[in-house]
C-alpha cells in the first residue's frame, strides 16, 4: 500500500472513533469481520491483503489510533482469531473466539453443537420467518406460499427457505397452514439457538461467552434476526431471556443411556443459595416421580447438580411419552424453569392442552393475560391479529394444571380486546384443536 493510502486509513479510522467512542453500549473494538479466514495471503491478490500489510494496520495502526483516542475500549484484531499460534487457524477451539456455521451453513444436526467446546462463540445463527402479520403486509394472499417469488425474493440466503423447511422437518410434524409455517419457523429458530447457548453456557469457565447473529433486520425478510424490521420479539427473542439468565437450569440427555445430567448455570458474581427439583411426566400430565435438592450455586460458573437414572421409566413408558421438568429458585422464587424431552418433538405424542386465556385490562394499552394449560403445552405463545403487543413473556412451556400470568402491552397504546389475542401452542401448529 501507498503512503496516501495509509494517510488514507488513517483518517477513516479516527473519523469513525470519534463518530462512535461515546456510546455506552460500545463494549470492543473488532478491527475486520472474517478477514483472517481467506481474504489474507503471502501476497497482494485481486481478493486478498498480503499478511504484511494486514499485520501493518490491525496489529499496529488500528490499536495505536484506539489507544489514543479511546484507550477505555478493549481491542481485538479479528473475529474469528485466534491470539496464539496461526492466525490461519481461525477458529482454533483453545484460544480466541469462533463463528460457528457448521450447522446453518453445513446442515449438521443440532447436536453437532453440543461436540463444540470454543472458548467465546461470537458469531452463529439460524434463520425464521417474521410472523404472518408482518408478512401479509408484503404478500397478496394467493402469494403466501413459501416458495412464491415474493416469498423468495424476500429471502436474502441461497439456501434461506430450504435449510428453515429442512430443520423443521427434522425436528417437528409439518404444519397444517401457512401462517402455521411461519410461527413453526421461529420456534425452531429458537431451538437451535437455545440448544447451543445452553450447551456453551454448560462449558463454563472454559467457554464464556456467546453472541448470536443477529439482533434486527432493515427491512421484512426472513434472516437470522430475533426482531424483525418492525422491531417486533420472535420466539427467539423471548427464548433468550431464559437461555441468557444470569441464572439457568438445564438438562442435558441421554435417551439411550436413560440419563439426565441437570447443570446449573450462574454468571453472577456471588454464590447463591436456592432448590433445584425435578419432575418426570408422561406427555398426558401423569406424574411418575419427582425430587428436589438444595443447592449452594457458586458465582460464575457452571455446576452439575445431579444425574438421574431414567432406565426403568424410559423402558416402561418409552422416550416418546415422557417429559421431565426442571425448576430452580431461590428464596422461593421461581427463577428458572427447562424442559427435557427425549425425542424429537415430532415423535412426542402430545395431546390438546385444553388452552384456556383470561384477560384484565390496566388501562393505557396494556392488559394482564391469565393462561392455564390443562395438559402438558409446549411452546405456548400468544398472538396478537391486530394490534402491535409485546408480551412480557412467550413461547412458554406449561405444566398441566399450570397458571401462568403476563402482561400484554399495546406498542403504541392502542386499545385491544380479548378477540384480536390468540393462544397456541405447539400441538396446535400440526393438529386441529377442536
Amino acid at each position: 500500500m501507498t503512503k496516501h493510502g495509509w494517510k488514507r486509513c488513517a483518517n477513516e479510522i479516527e473519523d469513525n472513533v470519534r463518530r462512535l467512542r461515546h456510546h455506552a453500549s460500545l463494549a470492543l473494538w473488532c478491527g475486520n469481520n472474517e478477514m483472517e479466514q481467506g481474504l489474507v495471503s503471502k501476497e497482494w491478490t485481486p481478493y486478498s491483503m498480503s499478511w504484511e500489510d494486514y499485520g501493518r494496520l490491525f496489529d499496529q495502526l488500528l490499536p495505536k489510533l484506539l489507544q489514543k483516542l479511546a484507550p477505555q475500549t478493549d481491542y481485538w484484531p479479528s473475529s474469528p482469531h485466534t491470539p496464539v499460534g496461526s492466525r490461519s487457524n481461525f477458529n482454533d477451539p483453545t484460544s480466541g473466539d469462533a463463528h460457528i456455521w457448521d450447522v446453518w451453513h453445513g446442515k449438521k444436526p443440532f447436536e453437532f453443537y453440543r461436540t463444540c467446546e470454543h472458548r467465546f462463540n461470537s458469531e452463529f445463527g439460524f434463520q425464521s420467518f417474521p410472523e404472518p402479520r408482518m408478512v401479509a403486509q408484503y404478500t397478496a394472499p394467493e402469494e403466501r406460499n413459501i416458495t412464491s417469488f415474493v416469498m423468495e425474493h424476500h429471502q436474502r440466503s441461497g439456501i434461506g427457505n430450504q435449510t428453515i423447511i429442512h430443520y423443521m422437518l427434522d425436528w417437528f410434524r409439518f404444519p397444517t397452514s401457512f401462517d402455521n409455517t411461519l410461527w413453526l419457523s421461529q420456534i425452531v429458530q429458537g431451538m437451535a439457538m437455545k440448544y447451543a447457548v445452553e450447551h456453551w453456557r454448560r462449558t463454563m469457565p472454559r467457554g464464556m461467552g456467546t453472541l448470536y447473529w443477529q439482533l434486527n433486520d432493515c427491512w421484512p425478510v426472513a434472516s437470522w434476526s430475533s426482531l424483525d424490521s418492525h422491531g417486533r420479539w420472535k420466539a427467539l427473542h423471548y427464548l433468550a431471556k431464559h437461555f441468557n439468565a444470569p441464572l439457568l437450569i438445564s438438562g442435558l440427555e441421554d435417551a439411550q443411556a436413560g440419563t439426565v445430567q441437570i447443570h446449573i448455570t450462574s454468571d453472577r458474581l456471588t454464590a447463591v443459595d436456592g432448590e433445584a427439583s425435578w419432575q418426570l411426566m408422561t406427555v398426558a400430565g401423569e406424574l411418575l416421580d419427582h425430587g428436589h435438592t438444595a443447592v449452594t450455586i457458586p458465582a460464575n460458573q457452571n455446576s452439575l447438580v445431579e444425574t438421574l437414572l431414567l432406565q426403568e421409566a424410559l423402558a416402561e413408558h418409552g422416550p416418546r411419552r415422557l417429559l421431565l421438568w426442571l425448576t430452580l429458585q431461590v428464596a422461593g422464587q421461581t427463577i428458572s424453569t427447562n424442559l427435557v424431552h427425549f425425542a424429537r418433538p415430532k415423535h412426542l405424542e402430545l395431546p390438546n392442552p385444553q388452552l384456556e386465556m383470561q384477560m384484565v385490562e390496566e388501562g393505557h394499552g396494556r392488559v394482564q393475560l391469565t393462561l392455564t394449560a390443562h395438559k402438558p403445552a409446549l411452546f405456548v405463545w400468544v398472538e396478537s391479529l391486530t394490534a402491535d403487543v409485546r408480551f412480557s413473556d412467550n413461547f412458554c412451556h406449561m405444566q398441566p394444571g399450570e397458571t401462568r400470568t403476563i402482561t400484554a402491552q399495546s406498542t403504541d397504546q392502542t386499545p385491544f380486546t380479548s378477540g384480536s389475542l390468540r393462544v397456541q401452542s405447539l400441538f396446535h401448529t400440526y393438529q386441529d384443536s377442536n
